[in-house]
Parts: C-alpha cells; sequence; structure tokens
C-alpha cells in the first residue's frame, strides 16, 4: 500500500468530501475532486506511482475544479460585502 493505489485516493476524496459536510467551502470540494482525478488516472493507468507527479495532478485538478465551482456557484450569501460609498454622503 503506498500512494500509487487507487483506493486510497477514493478515501481521501471520501473524506474531503464529509468535510465539505461540515466545514462548507467550495476548496474541500475541490480537493475531493482532485483526489478522484488521480485516483481516475491511477485506475485508467495513466498515471505511475511517482510521488511528485501525482501531488501535481492533485493540485492542478483541485485549482481546476475550485476555479469552475467558483465561478458556476459564485459567492455564498451571507458573505461580506464591501461599501465604498455611504448612504449618507
Amino acid at each position: 500500500m503506498g500512494w500509487g493505489t487507487w483506493w486510497a485516493w477514493v478515501v481521501g476524496a471520501g473524506v474531503f468530501g464529509l468535510l465539505e459536510l461540515i466545514v462548507p467551502t467550495y476548496i474541500l470540494l475541490g480537493f475531493s475532486i482532485g483526489a478522484l482525478a488521480v485516483a481516475a488516472g491511477l485506475w485508467l493507468g495513466w498515471l505511475g506511482g511517482s510521488l511528485p507527479l501525482l501531488l501535481v495532478v492533485f493540485a492542478i485538478a483541485s485549482l481546476a475544479a475550485w476555479i469552475v465551482l467558483r465561478t458556476a456557484l459564485g459567492v455564498r450569501k451571507g458573505q461580506v460585502k464591501r461599501w465604498d460609498t455611504d448612504i449618507n454622503d
């Protein structure tokens, strides 16, 4: 068992998915999608067992997933909004 086992990445994706339910941020969901992408690459044989390669693919897939989620779902309601003008001016 090591970094090159695909099911370990699936378990990691599940952990990130469960953490997303507890702490509702898009970043953990992006990590979950990135871990699933690495697991799929390992399962299909596209990725080798090299740890640096797996971490680079995980980082790129997680960032891409986060960007897509952020643009598709937008900013959550209740976040702080900056006001540049005052209503009394």
